[in-house]
């Protein structure tokens, strides 16, 4: 079947998890500058949560973009992926309103090391799919930069509770590595 409704669903899905979480953000009664003090911690959760979601959106384009066909098992595995993702905002939000406390920390974490291991089921039922000749299978060839993300990102669930601003850290660095351009499946679709 045709990959059209899977993309234009998870990009659907993608844009309200993006609408739901910039929603959360209240703005404040007062109109002074020291009103949005209050707000700094919930601004920085969107922030690292909108380029989550962002750096999932180009992943997820590029991994589509490198297949002709998607099968049920396909799509399961996609709403798997959609599912974590839906559960950014809570997270977000939790994390936001008790100044990254530990257990909201911690949640996030689980909440992004699921999303992260789900979209690594996702490639790799995409690459069963099209066979391990396929150029998917290719450009993913050990997958160092996913697997590297899932670890980190499992440290920092338990780092949380002894010191959450370097939990939190270590959720800014995975970000930063997914920043640098991931260019395993254009390489591969430009040959």
């Amino acid at each position: 079947m045709s990959k059209t409704r899977l993309e234009a669903f998870s990009d659907g899905v993608i844009a309200i998890i993006i609408t739901i979480m910039v929603l959360e953000l209240r703005p404040p009664h007062d109109a002074t500058w020291q009103a949005l003090r209050p707000l700094i911690p919930a601004a920085l959760s969107y922030v690292l949560s909108f380029v989550f979601i962002g750096i999932y959106w180009n992943n997820h384009h590029h991994l589509l973009q490198a297949v002709h066909h998607v099968n049920g098992r396909v799509l399961w595995a996609n709403s798997h992926l959609l599912f974590w993702l839906s559960l950014i905002p809570f997270v977000t939000a939790w994390m936001g309103e008790n100044h990254f406390a530990a257990v909201p920390v911690a949640a996030y974490g689980v909440v992004i090391v699921c999303a992260a291991v789900a979209y690594y089921i996702l490639a790799h039922v995409l690459i069963s799919y099209h066979g391990r000749d396929s150029n998917l299978a290719k450009a993913f060839g050990r997958d160092w930069k996913g697997k590297l993300s899932i670890a980190i990102c499992a440290a920092a669930i338990p780092l949380s509770f002894v010191n959450s601003a370097l939990a939190c850290g270590l959720y800014v660095l995975d970000a930063v590595i997914w920043l640098v351009p991931d260019r395993r499946i254009e390489r591969i679709m430009s040959e």
